[in-house]
């Protein structure tokens, strides 16, 4: 795994998280931890990214908070580790304890329920726009593509609730995906 040059201070990882928390909306996080961490201050190579990616991903809990630990504490330790989720939740929790105010004084308000729906149309656009850019590289593969279509289809239009999903489609994958033994020598 290859180490950023100028190794960053705890304080420093929770600036840039923190940064990341107050300004990430819509369920994007993921790519905006990418574009900060790897292309950014290039504290990450892709590859180590999209490693605590996977491994955040099999974790409990969000996936984002998930990858700033991994990622914190990979630059500076378990005060790395505190430093990256403190400064991503922070803002996160902030900003949501006023809005949740701020919605049961106004929830009956037209206004207020057309701005939400409008948040809603934007929230999935920026989830788009994350699958693109993260997931990019299955979109170039027929057999990556094949089972990211069969998972869409089942459950976008089908209704099948994700984990079932992916229990249905895991062992296929797992069997057409796994490297053939030539391939590991």
């Amino acid at each position: 795994m290859s180490t950023p040059v100028i190794k960053p201070t705890a304080v420093e990882i929770f600036a840039a998280f923190f940064r990341i928390g107050v300004t990430s909306f819509g369920g994007g996080l993921v790519a905006y931890l990418r574009d900060e961490i790897v292309a950014g201050r290039q504290w990450m190579s892709e590859d180590e990214f999209l490693a605590a990616l996977e491994i955040g991903q099999t974790l409990p809990g969000l996936n984002s908070v998930n990858v700033a630990i991994i990622a914190g504490r990979k630059l500076a330790g378990p005060r790395g580790a505190i430093a990256a989720a403190t400064g991503l939740v922070i803002p996160g929790a902030v900003i949501l304890v006023i809005l949740g105010l701020l919605y049961v004084r106004f929830r009956n308000n037209r206004d207020v329920a057309a701005a939400l729906a409008g948040i809603a149309a934007a929230a999935v656009g920026l989830l788009f726009q994350v699958t693109l850019k993260i997931g990019a590289k299955q979109f170039f593969n027929p057999l990556d593509l094949f089972f990211v279509l069969l998972t869409f289809v089942l459950v976008g239009l089908y209704h099948v609730s994700l984990p079932v999903a992916l229990f249905l489609i895991a062992p296929f994958a797992i069997i057409l995906r796994r490297p053939r033994k030539e391939a590991v020598k």
